[in-house]
């Protein structure tokens, strides 16, 4: 009978993930991480999560255009043939 060695997917073998977790705990990243410590930097980061209110004014914009192509066939329409 034939063992199948089966590999990690993300190529960390337990040795490794070991290897790295002792080196995070004497790194401690946790102690380095203060955030932002300046009023324009806590401004900054407070806007992290702000998608942007794109969709209103993409929604104008269509408004604008449909009234300005309806006005152009207005005036289109509006020519004797």
């Amino acid at each position: 009978m034939h063992s199948i060695e089966v590999k990690p997917s993300n190529g960390w073998t337990p040795e490794r993930k070991l290897r790295q977790a002792e080196k995070i705990r004497a790194w401690k990243p946790w102690q380095q991480a203060t955030g932002p410590r300046t009023p324009s930097g806590k401004a900054t980061t407070s806007r992290n999560a702000y998608k942007g209110g794109h969709w209103l004014m993409l929604r104008e914009l269509s408004r604008l255009v449909n009234a300005e192509v309806k006005a152009g066939r207005d005036l289109v329409d509006a020519i004797p043939r």
